[in-house]
């Protein structure tokens, strides 16, 4: 549960969040994560703790004239306040808890003078940006900054919590499923786009258009029928050729150094997939700086998947 970050404009954000029902416009959705990435490492949080906007830093990071960057913001701020979020299964420790909603913020104070306003998350949501509890997904904001479609943004964080740290992945998703993930309901509780192709055109062509154009993976989807009706969609999405390749952060480098034994024996049994290696350790390295922050073990900040994957690769 939560969303953090551990170097300028890096979101780690909760898996639960990532999966659950909530809607965004672009712009709402921007805010949060601008709010997100000013949590410093290991920083304690409450509802008592101001998170500053500024227009300038809104329309410098998201191209945006700033002329009227604060009424817009302000606009921004205010639907959001409107906005809530549905976290499916919050709590294994308490199966019978089916759902929990909240809102996204509980005040907004305005400071139009200096061009800034001071968001607080609901108390509520303050598990889920925090660093309470395990399974998170770790990205840059750059990759999302240019997006011009708020489902490139869903579906970019989706990805990247799918992959679990492999290089590349597919996934079969239920149509009805995605619309849930996106809350895509009209004021009668029915799911909106109930064309096919309409469905295509408005929210999965934007989103892995933006997905392509500005982030750091490539991906593609195709249909899955049941019968003569298409039920489902089969995406298949990776880490572009270039980011596989990047060179390696300090941290990562005295990682490797710390375990080149193992990393060597991997290597000689992976040879095959070396991207899938790469991408499995810099999974490991952010989880591991995730659990120091933390205080927690390894172990309770990790998915199973993801310590599944660590120990094929003899790296724990």
């Amino acid at each position: 549960m939560k969303d953090l970050v551990i170097k300028p404009n890096h979101v780690i954000k909760s898996n639960h969040v990532i999966e659950a029902s909530y809607r965004l416009t672009l712009q709402e959705q921007r805010v949060v994560l601008m709010c997100i990435t000013q949590i410093k490492k290991g920083q304690k949080i409450d509802a008592y703790t101001p998170f500053v906007v500024t227009a300038s830093d809104f329309s410098d990071m998201f191209s945006i004239p700033l002329t009227g960057a604060y009424s817009e913001l302000q606009t921004v701020a205010d639907r959001l306040y409107e906005r809530s979020v549905t976290v499916y299964q919050p709590d294994p420790e308490e199966p019978t808890l089916e759902a929990t909603r909240t809102r996204w913020i509980s005040a907004i104070d305005y400071i139009p003078k200096t061009g800034k306003i001071r968001l607080y998350f609901a108390a509520k949501m303050i598990p889920y940006i925090s660093m309470l509890e395990g399974g998170f997904t770790r990205y840059n904001m750059e990759y999302i900054a240019k997006m011009n479609s708020v489902y490139g943004v869903r579906f970019y964080e989706l990805m990247k919590s799918w992959l679990f740290g492999e290089a590349r992945k597919t996934k079969t998703v239920g149509i009805d499923e995605i619309k849930e993930l996106l809350a895509l309901k009209d004021s009668k509780g029915n799911y909106q786009y109930p064309s096919i192709k309409d469905f295509k055109l408005n929210v999965l062509n934007k989103a892995i258009s933006d997905i392509n154009e500005h982030s750091d993976l490539n991906a593609s989807y195709e249909d899955k029928k049941t019968g003569r009706k298409i039920t489902h969609f089969t995406f298949t999405f990776g880490l572009k050729v270039k980011e596989q390749g990047k060179v390696k952060e300090p941290e990562q480098s005295k990682f490797e150094a710390e375990n080149k034994p193992k990393i060597q024996r991997t290597r000689k049994v992976e040879q095959h997939d070396k991207s899938d290696v790469q991408a499995v350790i810099e999974d490991l390295l952010g989880m591991q700086n995730l659990a120091k922050m933390a205080g927690k073990p390894l172990a309770e900040m990790a998915t199973p998947q993801q310590m599944e994957k660590y120990r094929k690769y003899n790296l724990i």
